[in-house]
């Protein structure tokens, strides 16, 4: 099998996110899923950018064993984040959490950032996206449908822009679309590419 990358290492993607493992894919880069639980507490007054990279670092220091031992592996891990009026929204707590984030976004222009690492045993390549999304007003109904319906507990700013919510919902996007759904592909593809030159 040819891929689209001559890739010397045995990547593993360590995401549970099954957006991430789609869009990984897309690029005909061959991967295995490993999962790391780690925290995600970072340091107060560090900007969204500065966060998004903190928090995906930290996701790949939890691998440092495996690649102590295993010198043909790359980690990538990612993270990502809704930024809006210097509020952070991860993922939402639960149902009430998840409304006041939508409402929130509710007719505003919002940013996504997603953090990257790429890291192998010895060295660590960490950069950010950012893209600004903007939201028509969403009705108090709808808000509530969405939440019932696709239970965005596990996105960022409790929504995700290729379902229910991002079709009817997002009126234009400034920036890389599939960083919006967590991986931003052209980024991390020319990175790679650095990564192995």
């Amino acid at each position: 099998m040819h891929h689209s990358l001559d890739i010397p290492y045995q990547i593993i993607l360590g995401s549970r996110s099954p957006r991430r493992h789609q869009l990984l894919s897309g690029l005909d880069i061959p991967f295995q899923v490993m999962i790391k639980e780690t925290d995600e507490d970072y340091p107060p007054n560090l900007s969204p950018k500065d966060v998004a990279e903190y928090l995906c670092q930290k996701k790949a220091a939890a691998f440092v064993p495996e690649l102590s031992e295993h010198p043909d592996l790359l980690i990538i891990t990612a993270d990502t984040l809704v930024s809006i009026d210097k509020q952070i929204l991860n993922k939402p707590l639960n149902e009430a959490d998840a409304l006041r984030m939508l409402k929130l976004l509710s007719g505003r222009k919002h940013t996504v950032y997603t953090g990257v690492c790429l890291r192998n045993s010895q060295k660590t390549f960490c950069f950010s996206v950012s893209t600004d999304v903007y939201f028509r007003v969403i009705k108090a109904s709808e808000m509530a449908y969405y939440i019932e319906h696709y239970k965005p507990y596990d996105k960022a700013g409790s929504y995700g822009a290729q379902d229910w919510i991002g079709l009817s919902v997002i009126e234009k996007i400034d920036g890389c679309y599939y960083n919006v759904m967590g991986l931003p592909t052209q980024a991390l593809y020319l990175a790679l590419l650095r990564f192995i030159s």
